[in-house]
Formats: C-alpha cells, structure tokens, sequence
C-alpha cells in the first residue's frame, strides 16, 4: 500500500488540516493565527491571471520536430538542419472568444509554435489560414474590438464585424477562407497551419531568402458545418480542446508536415504583388512548396496553467539564420506580443519554465518582480570583466532593414496589389459547387443575423467585388430571408 504524502502549506510544512479551520472551541470565531486558512483563501483569489487578448481560449501540447529533408542552402538555423530533432510545444485557439468560448465558433484558429532549439527558443505565430485580414498594424486593435462585444450592452454583434469588415476591402481574401469550409476545422488535427507572414531565412554564406511557413497536417483536412458546430457549442464547448487531449492520451499522436515556400532575396523587388502582404498568398506554381520535416505532438500537459496558459509565444523569439521581414504586420507584433507578456505575465516571463529556453542565458536584463535567476555582475555593457559579449555576425542577418531600395519598393504599386483579386480566384478555382454553395449559405446565415443599413448594402457591394455570382446569390439569400423574417 503507497502512503500518502502530507498535504504542506506553500512553505512545505505539514498542514494542520484540509477540513477545519482554527476557531475559539469546535463552534467559535475563527482565529486570526489560522495561517493555513488564510493562505488558501489568499491563494485563491489570485488564481485567475488576465486572459489573452486575443486568442484567449485553446490548448495544445508538446512534441516533437524533426528535420527530413536538407534545406541548408537556404538557412544556417540549426533547428532546421538535416536529421536535427527538437523539442517543441503548440498552442491551438480560436481569436474572438474569451476563455470560456465554444471551441466550435466560426473564427481563425491560432497556430502558436515555440521550438527548444540549441540556439534558444524559436517561435512561429501563425494562424490556419495562410492570410489575414489586414496588411496595417495601425488597424489591428481596431479588428479585434470590433470581433469582440458592444460595450453597451456586452453582447457580440454581426453588424459590428461586418461594419469593420466592409470598410476594410482587404480583409475580403480572409473573410472568404473564414466563411467558408476552413471556418470551423472539424478539430485541430484536421487543420493546416501557417506562418502566414513573409520572414527571413540565412544561410551560412550570409544569402538571405524570403521564406513562409506551411505545416500541412497528416490527418487530412477536416470541416465541421455550420449546423454540426451550432449543435457542438452547446452539447460540448471544450470539443477541440477535448479531442487533441484524448487523441494524445490514447496514443494517436497528431503529425505535421513543415513545408516552406523560398523566394530569393533580390525577387522580392519586382514580384508582381507586394510579397510582405499579410493578405496574400504566394501562388504554388510561382514558389514551389519545399518539404522540411515533421511536427508531432505525443505528450500532454500535466498542468494546463503553468505549462499552456502562462505559455508565451512571440515572433521575436529567433534565432541565428531566421528573421523577420519589411511586413508591417510582422515588425508590429515583433512588439505587441512580448509586451502582452509582460503585462499578462509579468516582465520575467521568460523564466516561467515553459518559456525558458533549453540553453544558458547570458542577458543584461536583471531585477523585476518574480525573478528567480540570479544576476552576476558586470550588470551592464560594454565592460572590463568578462561579462557576455554580443555575436556581431547576426547583425548581418537583418541587411534588409539598411537595404533602401528593398523597403520601398516592398510599399510600391505593384501590378497586382488589388484587394479583390485573389479573394475571387478562392471562390472561381479552389472552391468546388459543393464548397461554393456552402460559402454563399454561411455568408447568408451571418449577414441575416443582425446586419442592417447602411452596412447591409456594403456587404453586398464586398461580396459582388469578389465575386459577381456570389454577390448576386448573398443578396437575394438575404433578402429573402429578412423579407420571411418582416412577414413580406
């Protein structure tokens, strides 16, 4: 028979008891000296930290990366060496919900990666879709208000979203993909994920290529409809959350297959579309996906707190041979995540073990609330006593910034910068009739709940600039739903 251990308070001595509090006989007031009881009750009231703001409901596990194809003539980063295998955890989510949200929602899924490697932690922040709905950052804080509650009365609201979404033309290729099947993943192991942004890669000769991230998942791509995700939000809210935890638990370990598409440095300048547009994609026949290897997730988290909510993933986390790009989209959330870590978290949240990287750290930050690691002096740079130097060489892994010529013509017209225009190629090429039928009823069922002038009547133009026949079919979907509803 295995004995039990004592229960402790958080110092680690033996509890008096988890049952009673200390009181003046069996039925008097309670005693001030009750450590214990006042500890928990302490405890308890801080329990809840802020949620993410977005992203706030998900779950993920870790896993494994491994390396089966050579691509280092295209980058020095070790992580992505032949054979190499690193340690890595993935966060999965939906965008506008809170953390008490249906997994099934109609929303992007977030797609947030942080590899262990030999060089420090690497983070991809990406989504299941390859695009976004915007190319400014200057918008971003605005598109997720507007994706979240009135703040009059508290309650989300159609003709909010599409008020944003109608004003903002390119957001139109997004909100295709999200109205459409990819919407609602039947789960997270039946959902590709992408890095979405254009970043850098570096090989060892200093050569600097344009790189975008594609893990395609092994399980095959998967949909719920509208119908089955309606039923799922009530029946079992946590379904996503539930499915990835028992698939793990039960041995059926979810894979991913890392593909990148690689475009040489100079290419950039003349591509026919702004290449560091967050709301375009880089067509397959221009840039070939080339395999890299494959993520696979075998191993549950043993406290959903410590190891997935207080779990940090930022773009800035790179490492030698990886950088990020003129996309304004990405330099702005070079800043935005780390500092949401640091207000949600704390300014140390890098020391929280599942943030800490798997190597020795040398770093002049020091002091603030909850640091554990110590400090050793020299505490500041440059200096006589041996204190840690910088590594001048990853300096030139970031040329393109000084590259004058780059980033203007990265912001230049290019012949195919229209917003509508690939938007409408999802629905004419990629979609079957099957597919294009359940696109059009989405979008009626969305527009009809709640939408009314004069954003009614931009929602129509949006959908006829992407498509004239869906347009027309939105419309008269609509109408003629709100003409039943109106008894007309």
């Amino acid at each position: 028979m295995t004995t039990r251990p004592f229960t402790t308070t958080d110092g680690g001595a033996p509890a008096p008891s988890d049952e009673r509090s200390l009181t003046v006989g069996p039925d008097g007031p309670i005693l001030l000296q009750d450590h214990y009881l006042i500890e928990q009750m302490a405890n308890f009231n801080r329990e809840r930290i802020p949620e993410r703001q977005p992203h706030a409901k998900g779950a993920g596990a870790f896993g494994i990366f491994e390396v089966t194809n050579d691509v280092s003539r295209y980058t020095r980063a070790a992580v992505f060496q032949p054979g190499v295998k690193t340690d890595m955890l993935a966060r999965f989510s939906t965008v506008a919900g809170e953390r008490g949200s249906p997994d099934t929602w109609r929303d992007p899924r977030g797609f947030a990666l942080k590899f262990y490697t030999s060089e420090g932690n690497f983070d991809l922040v990406g989504n299941n879709t390859p695009i976004f709905f915007m190319r400014d950052p200057m918008k971003f804080q605005h598109f997720i208000r507007s994706q979240k509650r009135l703040a009059r009365n508290n309650l989300r609201d159609h003709n909010m979203q599409w008020d944003f979404w109608t004003l903002s033309p390119e957001s139109a290729h997004q909100v295709t993909w999200l109205m459409g099947d990819r919407g609602i993943p039947k789960t997270w192991r039946h959902m590709n994920g992408y890095g979405s942004h254009t970043y850098s890669w570096i090989n060892a000769d200093g050569e600097i290529f344009w790189v975008k991230y594609h893990f395609k998942t092994d399980q095959g791509i998967e949909f719920l409809t509208q119908e089955e995700a309606d039923r799922l939000a009530g029946e079992d809210a946590d379904y996503h959350t539930r499915d990835l935890y028992e698939a793990i638990e039960g041995g059926q370990y979810p894979s991913w297959t890392l593909k990148v598409q690689i475009m040489p440095f100079e290419e950039a300048k003349t591509y026919r579309f702004n290449p560091f547009d967050l709301t375009k994609v880089w067509p397959h026949g221009d840039y070939p996906l080339i395999d890299v290897g494959t993520m696979t997730l075998n191993r549950n988290v043993e406290d959903y707190h410590t190891e997935m909510e207080q779990a940090a993933f930022e773009p800035n986390n790179l490492v030698p041979g990886t950088g990020l790009s003129p996309d304004k989209m990405l330099l702005a959330r070079g800043f935005s995540y780390a500092d949401a870590h640091r207000a949600r978290l704390g300014v140390n949240y890098k020391q929280i073990p599942v943030n800490s990287p798997r190597v020795e750290v040398h770093s002049y930050s020091k002091d603030g609330a909850m640091r554990i690691q110590n400090v050793k002096d020299p505490v500041y740079a440059p200096n006589s006593y041996g204190g840690p130097v910088a590594d001048e060489s990853r300096a030139a892994e970031v040329r393109w910034m000084s590259d004058g010529e780059m980033v203007r013509s990265a912001y230049t017209l290019h012949a195919e910068d229209d917003d509508w225009g690939q938007a409408g190629t999802l629905v004419r090429e990629v979609l079957d009739d099957a597919a294009r039928e359940r696109l059009a009823n989405n979008i009626i069922g969305h527009v009809s709940n709640g939408v009314k002038e004069p954003v009614l009547s931009r929602v129509f133009e949006y959908w006829r600039n992407v498509d004239a026949d869906l347009g027309k079919k939105v419309e008269e979907g609509v109408r003629a739903r709100l003409n039943h509803t109106n008894g007309v």
